[in-house]
């Protein structure tokens, strides 16, 4: 304590009210809220018009929000003075935009208060409202104001965008509404190793049109500056970026091919099990019981795991669900691979064995194989294009699902874009 340097306790400090020009005449501090009567430090009394000086016409009074004092809710009682000019007859109220944004009910300070609070502490409008003990409306649209003023309109916000990441979003689980987004997500930063990936906006939709229309909007800077496009296996994020980036590399994510390979496993675990005991599976079958088995990676599994599918595998009926394995094995060794050359030349001959002569019992793989034979490229330039993943679109769509939650469900999808918007980009 002895470093410390104390002075005469100020309330105009303490509540910053010094940065909104006010000063403190009167308090009444009780269990819910404090009320502060406050006027302002100068009087400013010329005419606009004609620059005479005018005469008090009394005042005005006024209350705002402000930032909470100590675990209190804060309101700001202010009398606002009105001045008349002898010259010209004008009359006019003194400015007070230095407290608070015109017709606004939080001042300043609250609302960069309420900004942080959601974007920094992810809170939701009600409960950010019911700290500051202000509606909900007015404390979103001093959110959305600042938030959008500050850093949505900022007309600098695409450039340098080289990567961008595109997957679709389920924001409403209701009918009567459109319940899918598309999300671009600006992978720069994660490429060069700057920062976190960024959401660059949500669309309403997920389709070819959606994101075509999106892509056509954007200023040609910002479309001839995008190198590589990442997204999932939807052909339709592929049309589009074809026809309105022609010189952008697109590159499907490991995550999704992966997961084709995944449920081409699953689906022929599935079949093979019906044939053989003519029911789904259940407790005490062999294939259901290995389920998470076969979907775990080979360099994962533990020596009864092996045993079990050695098992499983001497079955002559569970042939098919063995090779399925086995190429699925081989999809996720060649993206574990360090050596990305090594990596690529195992992809590769992965799509030309399904590519060719796979026997007809293997329904689901000749399906994958199709599949991986129209994407091939996407597929292979992953492997030139390490840091291109669309791993970041995941994590930030789960991002938005949490925030989702926390509000307990939206219903209003331009109020969720711009929460998600503020949050991601405050994370």
């Amino acid at each position: 304590m002895s470093d410390c340097i104390f002075s005469c306790p100020d309330i105009d400090s303490f509540c910053l009210l010094d940065r909104l020009g006010l000063r403190v005449e009167a308090q009444s501090v009780g269990p819910d809220r404090a009320v502060l009567a406050c006027r302002l430090y100068r009087a400013e009394s010329w005419c606009e018009s004609c620059g005479a000086s005018g005469v008090p016409r009394g005042t005005v009074g006024r209350e705002w929000v402000h930032s909470p004092y100590g675990s209190r809710p804060t309101i700001l009682q202010v009398r606002i003075p009105r001045w008349a000019c002898k010259a010209c007859g004008r009359v006019w109220r003194q400015d007070s935009s230095r407290i608070a944004a015109p017709k606004r009910r939080l001042t300043v300070l609250a609302a960069w208060h309420a900004l942080k609070l959601v974007v920094v502490d992810h809170m939701s409008i009600k409960s950010v409202a019911q700290t500051l003990g202000a509606s909900w409306h007015a404390t979103f649209q001093a959110v959305h104001d600042l938030g959008w003023d500050q850093y949505l309109s900022d007309p600098t916000r695409f450039d340098g965008v080289e990567v961008i990441g595109v997957d679709e979003h389920k924001w409403a689980h209701t009918t009567g509404v459109e319940q899918f987004v598309t999300v671009v997500i600006d992978l720069t930063p994660v490429r060069k190793r700057t920062g976190p990936a960024r959401l660059l906006d949500m669309i309403p939709g997920h389709s070819k049109k959606v994101f075509k229309a999106w892509l056509a909007a954007r200023p040609e800077s910002f479309r001839n500056s995008v190198e590589i496009v990442s997204m999932d296996g939807f052909t339709g994020y592929k049309t589009a970026v074809v026809e309105e980036l022609p010189d952008a590399i697109t590159v499907m994510d490991p995550f999704h091919v992966i997961a084709l390979a995944g449920t081409a496993l699953d689906q022929c675990r599935q079949r093979i099990q019906q044939a053989t005991l003519g029911r789904r599976g259940k407790t005490g079958d062999p294939l259901y019981g290995a389920r998470k088995t076969l979907r775990a990676g080979q360099g994962y599994l533990t020596k009864r795991q092996w045993d079990k599918l050695e098992d499983l595998f001497a079955d002559e009926n569970h042939v098919c669900v063995e090779v399925t394995w086995h190429y699925y094995q081989q999809m996720i060794t060649a993206y574990r691979e360090d050596n990305r050359k090594t990596g690529e030349q195992i992809m590769q001959h992965v799509i030309n064995d399904l590519a060719q002569g796979v026997p007809e019992g293997l329904t689901e793989l000749r399906r994958l194989g199709a599949t991986l034979k129209r994407r091939a490229g996407d597929i292979l330039a992953y492997f030139k294009h390490p840091h291109s993943s669309n791993g970041p679109t995941e994590a930030i769509n789960g991002r938005l699902e949490h925030l989702r939650g926390i509000a307990l469900g939206f219903r209003n999808l331009p109020n969720y874009g711009l929460k998600d918007k503020l949050c991601v980009w405050g994370g």
